[in-house]
């Protein structure tokens, strides 16, 4: 793989921390600005829908930028919102640099079309899960330190943390990236053609759908897992830490099983796992070891997910796969806020420890969706060049 692949990992390891980190904090944050935690939590619903709306237009203006030069820009603002953030008194401040790391987070799009332009075609799916290993390493290690810091010397400090370690992967990035990436912007050129690609609005459609069926769990983790088993706190940490390596396991598992079967059949069997696994999560109350299990398994399909979703647009529309991908991501993240919501309003109906069935109709709608999707042609790739 070529080496700029572990520096992008290792920059999305700070985005996805930087993006989710307040999520474990909400309690010591919401006592420090003097809110409520429900308004608190509103700096995840800022981040997802900057994320959503912004990034695939940063995307097209910065198409005919060199990489490079968008990538920096994309990490200064991510940067430069965390600054905002850890430096706020105040829930308006605090949202307005959500909103710029929202919009900074285009960097991640922007790093997954430059992953599958500089690999062969047979190597896509290995390509991208090793791009977003960071993103599955910040549930596993970026949350819980984030957490610990947060609650043992105030919340301004682990975002600080995350300012100071964007700006350092910004630097490196500077001096060790090319010049010249031989890797396609996003333009208007073929825009339209690829947006009436059904194969491309099932993507999309499919993306949305099963991140509401794991957010629907996801968003209220902590809650779920104490209703099911009376843990201690460091037994909660434990499971949390296990499902987010578990993410990391699922990454790397589904690009390999990408490039082995291709992404139709990958996806099919984590589907089809994924919400096997969301039917048992009820029947594991009363069995600590059986929950973690479940859950583990549960993360490896649904982390699993990424790369063959990225890979179905990367082939069949390899010219616009940043902007494809980055409308990929605002169903991720609006399908994000859409799990908690639904989850939220029902759970007083269903309680905690059944909230995983709210999830399972999503899940195997997503599924169906598979039913319509056909081989997958591939396409030369471009060689990086300096």
């Amino acid at each position: 793989m070529p080496p700029i692949l572990y520096l992008f990992a290792l920059t999305n390891l700070v985005i996805g921390t930087g993006a989710f980190v307040l999520s474990g904090i909400l309690q010591p944050l919401a006592a420090s600005l003097g809110v409520s935690v429900a308004a608190a939590g509103q700096v995840m619903t800022a981040y997802a829908l900057a994320s959503a709306l912004l990034a695939p237009v940063l995307l097209l203006v910065t198409g005919r930028w060199r990489r490079k030069r968008a990538m920096l820009l994309a990490l200064a603002l991510f940067a430069s919102g965390a600054a905002v953030c850890a430096s706020s008194d105040s829930l308006a401040l605090l949202l307005a640099g959500r909103v710029l790391m929202g919009a900074g987070s285009v960097f991640t799009a922007l790093v997954a079309g430059v992953a599958v332009a500089v690999v062969s075609p047979e190597r896509r799916g290995r390509a991208l899960s090793l791009t977003f290993l960071g993103m599955s390493l910040s549930y596993a290690l970026g949350l819980p330190l984030g957490a610990w810091l947060g609650f043992s010397y105030g919340w301004h400090l682990p975002v600080w943390g995350v300012c100071g370690a964007c700006v350092a992967a910004m630097l490196m990035l500077a001096v060790l990236l090319p010049r010249d990436i031989a890797a396609p912007g996003a333009s208007f050129a073929g825009l339209g053609q690829a947006l009436r690609q059904a194969p491309n609005l099932r993507v999309w459609l499919r993306t949305l759908l099963y991140f509401i069926a794991v957010f629907s769990v996801f968003a209220y983790a902590g809650p779920v897992l104490l209703a099911l088993n009376p843990l201690t706190p460091a037994e909660l940490s434990f499971t949390l830490v296990a499902f987010g390596l578990s993410g990391v396991a699922g990454t790397v598992s589904g690009g390999w099983s990408v490039d082995r079967f291709g992404p139709i059949r990958t996806l099919r069997v984590q589907l089809a796992v994924l919400a096997l696994m969301m039917v048992l999560v009820p029947f594991t109350a009363g069995h600590h070891a059986l929950t973690v299990a479940v859950f583990v398994i549960w993360g490896m399909a649904g982390f699993g997910m990424m790369s063959p979703q990225q890979v179905l647009l990367a082939s069949r529309s390899p010219q616009q796969a940043p902007l494809l991908m980055s409308l990929r991501g605002s169903m991720l993240y609006i399908g994000t806020a859409l799990g908690a919501l639904i989850s939220g309003a029902l759970v007083g109906t269903v309680g905690f420890d059944r909230l995983s069935w709210v999830g399972l109709p999503f899940a195997l709608l997503a599924y169906l969706t598979l039913w319509f999707d056909r081989h997958v042609p591939t396409t030369s790739a471009a060689p990086l060049r300096s």
